[in-house]
């Protein structure tokens, strides 16, 4: 009952968790409203009324705190930051769209309707053996029955008691300002008449800018005289108090906070951090107070905490600063003593403030106090009707219900009926709990417990958990699959191709979790190959799928790779090796697995500066695979990797023999036929595979530019342009993918002197999204995010990437970060400066993944430096030693143009 923010934040955990469970139920969702999950706070129209809440803080899940960012950026708004405020209608627009998905999401399991109009009543019985049922009355005249009911009815109306007897039911008193339309007499006074509002909280900072106009003043009066105070435009972290707060005196407390507060002030110069530090443990000290604090609290700070703790918007606080500077805004300690008509129907109020009484003419009185604090003193019918019967209590002095966890106590103190609440109503044992981040993760705790068999009367027929199978489908490497044959087939047939580095495993692995969205396994591959791949997925909502799945269903190899993703996702690269060390320890036969240890092509691998961990995985994993062709392709790679051509060769020949689609085995002897110098017979057999068995192949941009290198070398400058606009230009390539080879191809081609004419780096920038090129995941996409922008010229992208690495990753830090100061010193053609820094980071290139051949083009442009410092023996000298390692016409041709 209830369809608001918090109704809707039910409802879509409801809906998504009985999906995963394949739980089936109907869903009833009572409201008046139009449209659902606006409620009061986000059904305002007006631009100017923003979230008091960053937008990084606002998702509709607690285990993914980006998903309301995304998705601003992915409905007009693509720059958004967390740490922006949002206009508050989006976010209804938002929690709209998030519980329209969940519903689409949950067809066939879920059953979803919606009555346009308000409970008024909710009767209990109990049939004799049976279980406690709600009949909820509604205002329309019909009823209708229930088996659990949560109550979502936001915070309760004020009722208006401290007005004066003369101003209510006049017409000049809008007691609810935001009812629709209750503003619109006032907003067409034009700018005669002044407006009085009695509360100076946030409602009435957000009335007081939509009646702001010329020629009117807003007068606002409280008993505290306080504004919100506004955020910080550049906030910094939450101070946690260091001192333990469960359990003291009011007044030591006070003491304690303040001396915490001094202390962060101190430190960092601002008090926000910590009044913020004090919100995880705000419940658990208000737990802790005895009645009589409690009360003494409320009467004494609860306005100082909330004009602290609940503040504005800093555009809001300009505005505001605007109206008050020019007196359009004037603010009163103190209260309205009483009010009288005047003949011309506006109002004559009497203020009695700390400066005396004043009196002032007003067109209109608007009631923004907020909402009542007693849920006790209540006229709502519904709330009457449950307390009346017994099936509430009030809370803590007499604010909101008594509750165990939100399931409501009885008079008698029993929670047996299946009965739930959240948000407003809880304000008497929260005291902190109408913000979103507190209402999300109550609802997420409440839909558990309705789902909860253990805890609840049994469901309608059809419903319940799903039975157990007795045998489960398996994967290709043969571990069982907690799903369905149906989903298990698709997420087959998605890493199969992933194996065969082929494409359409994104839409393979997506129908898996359509098909299935408890489907951990499913989840947990599409958040990596988003990570690691480039696809075109929602990282952190396909990674927070995956582990509340795995919670519900999932064995030991399922929760194991769900950590390795996990880890890799969200962790430091040294914690995601480990993990996958780790699973590979315990499941040496999981190709997929062993797919992301080695940084063939598909995945960015193991991070270690020798390279021998990939190798020892490989060896080890041996038996588990016997002779398969993904593993021979495996073993190809780490062979060529040490140098053993021939080996490593005709290991990818027999590997291409079993299976000819195979990506890993073709990239293998790519490879030795580079690293071999064996430049035509390269190329040659790299168009005939991109030509046939390769057409399907998710990476055809890498194997053109390894072709495209063996066309550099062979200094064939045309056949290299020709590829660039047949296989490697933007439209052809896009995306991480453009930057890792697209990109890097047209640098190399620039310090090869292969280039000539219009160089189109900006074509390649442009399908690269800012995200990927300013804070890329990966230290292997960090280091081809450095090299386009060193390609572009663009000496702010580098410095924004290297401020980016330095808060990344050990690997970020200590190899990207550099990196970025040494090309920035060839931007400034500081050359002597740049080659040093650029010697110093040859050995430490191999942590940040992929092969010799990518990282090679730091050597390059090295050589480019060295050339240009004037120290042309140390140029030579690594010409020299790459030389004795392979032939190549091109390093051939300059070295002997240096030794001239």
């Amino acid at each position: 009952m209830g369809a608001g923010a918090a109704g809707a934040l039910v409802a879509i955990q409801l809906c998504e968790t009985a999906a995963r469970r394949r739980t089936p139920f109907e869903l009833l969702l009572i409201d008046p409203a139009p449209e659902a999950g606006r409620g009061i706070a986000y059904s305002t129209l007006d631009p100017r009324h923003r979230l008091n809440v960053p937008a990084g803080k606002m998702s509709c899940y607690p285990d993914d705190p980006g998903h309301f960012v995304r998705w601003l950026c992915h409905h007009g708004e693509p720059g958004v930051r967390g740490g922006d405020f949002a206009e508050r209608y989006r976010y209804g627009a938002y929690l709209a769209d998030t519980l329209g998905r969940a519903i689409m999401a949950a067809q066939g399991v879920v059953t979803v309707r919606r009555l346009r109009t308000r409970a008024t009543g909710c009767r209990w019985t109990t049939l004799p053996g049976g279980d406690p049922t709600a009949r909820l009355e509604l205002a329309d005249g019909r009823t209708v029955d229930a088996h659990r009911v949560v109550l979502a009815t936001g915070p309760s109306r004020a009722n208006a008691e401290w007005a004066p007897e003369a101003l209510r039911g006049n017409d000049r008193f809008i007691t609810d300002p935001w009812a629709p339309g209750a503003l619109d007499a006032a907003l067409g006074q034009g700018d005669k008449e002044d407006v009085l509002l009695v509360g100076t909280g946030l409602t009435s900072v957000d009335i007081a800018m939509t009646l702001d106009r010329p020629g009117r003043t807003v007068h606002t009066v409280s008993r505290g005289g306080r504004l919100p105070q506004a955020h910080a435009v550049d906030p910094l972290p939450a101070a946690a108090c260091t001192t333990p707060l469960h359990g003291l005196s009011l007044p030591a407390l006070r003491a304690a906070v303040r001396q915490h507060i001094g202390r962060v002030m101190r430190t960092h110069g601002d008090w926000r951090p910590a009044v913020d530090g004090l919100r995880p443990v705000a419940a658990g000290i208000w737990a802790s107070m005895s009645t009589e604090e409690r009360a003494e609290f409320v009467a004494r700070y609860g306005s100082l905490w909330n004009t602290h703790r609940h503040r504005m918007p800093p555009a809001t606080a300009e505005a505001v600063g605007r109206m008050r500077r020019t007196r359009r805004m004037r603010t009163y300690q103190g209260r309205l003593a009483a009010a009288s008509a005047r003949p011309d129907g506006s109002l004559t109020v009497s203020l009695t403030t700390g400066d005396g009484p004043r009196t002032l003419p007003v067109g209109w009185v608007v009631d923004c106090t907020g909402p009542g604090l007693r849920l006790s003193d209540t006229a709502d019918p519904l709330w009457r009707s449950l307390l009346d019967q017994g099936a509430a209590m009030p809370g803590p002095l007499g604010m909101g219900v008594a509750t165990d966890d939100g399931r409501l106590h009885g008079a008698d103190g029993s929670t047996t009926r299946p009965l739930w609440t959240l948000g407003a109503p809880r304000r008497g044992e929260l005291w902190e709990t109408t913000a979103i981040p507190e209402i999300r993760a109550q609802a997420a705790t409440i839909a558990e417990a309705v789902l909860d068999p253990g805890t609840a009367p049994a469901l309608p027929a059809g419903g319940g958990p799903a039975r157990r199978r007795t045998r489960r489908p398996t994967d290709a490497s043969g571990f069982p699959l907690s799903t369905h044959a149906a989903a298990a087939t698709a997420y087959r047939l998605g890493v199969d191709r992933l194996l065969k580095v082929r494409a359409g495993a994104p839409q393979a692995l997506r129908r898996s979790v359509a098909l299935d969205p408890g489907f951990a396994l499913g989840h947990a591959a599409l958040a990596l190959i988003g990570h690691e791949c480039g696809a075109d997925v929602d990282v952190s909502r396909a990674l927070a799928d995956a582990r509340r799945a795995v919670r519900e269903r999932a064995d030991d190899h399922e929760r194991s790779f769900v950590d390795v993703v996990s880890r890799r996702v969200l962790h430091t690269p040294a914690d995601g090796d480990t993990a996958l060390l780790r699973h590979l320890e315990e499941h040496p036969g999981d190709a997929l697995a062993l797919a992301v240890a080695v940084p063939t092509i598909a995945f960015s691998g193991l991070r270690d500066l020798d390279g021998t961990t990939a190798l020892r995985v490989v060896e080890r994993t041996a038996p588990a695979h016997g002779e398969s062709w993904f593993h021979t392709s495996l073993l190809a790679f780490m062979r060529q990797e040490e140098g053993r051509y021939d080996e490593a060769g005709a290991l990818a020949e027999q590997a291409l023999a079993a299976e000819p689609a195979s990506g890993h085995a073709m990239h293998a002897l790519a490879h030795v036929h580079y690293e071999r110098g064996d430049h035509e017979a390269g190329r040659e057999r790299l168009q005939r595979w991109l030509a046939h068995q390769g057409r399907g192949g998710t990476h055809r941009a890498h194997f053109s530019w390894h072709a495209a290198l063996h066309e550099l070398a062979l200094e064939d400058t045309v056949a290299v342009r020709r590829r660039w606009a047949e296989q490697l230009s933007p439209g052809k390539v896009d995306g991480v993918r453009a930057l890792v080879d697209s990109g890097s191809l047209l640098w190399r081609a620039r310090l090869a002197g292969a280039w000539q004419g219009p160089f189109p780096i900006g074509d390649v920038l442009e399908t690269a999204p800012v995200d990927v090129l300013e804070r890329p995941a990966t230290a292997f996409v960090a280091l081809h995010a450095a090299i386009a922008l060193i390609a572009a010229g663009d000496l702010p992208g580098l410095r924004r990437l290297r401020v980016h690495a330095l808060r990344a990753d050990e690997v970020q830090r200590s190899v990207i970060a550099p990196l970025c100061t040494a090309f920035e010193d060839i931007l400034e053609e500081r050359w002597t400066e740049a080659a040093r820094g650029l010697e110093r980071l040859l050995p430490r290139l191999p942590g940040v993944g992929g092969s010799a051949a990518q990282r090679e083009i730091v050597e390059e442009t090295l050589l480019f430096a060295l050339v240009s410092a004037g120290r042309c023996d140390a140029a030579r000298g690594r010409l020299e030693e790459r030389l004795d390692r392979r032939s190549s016409p091109h390093d051939r041709r300059r070295l002997t143009a240096l030794s001239s």
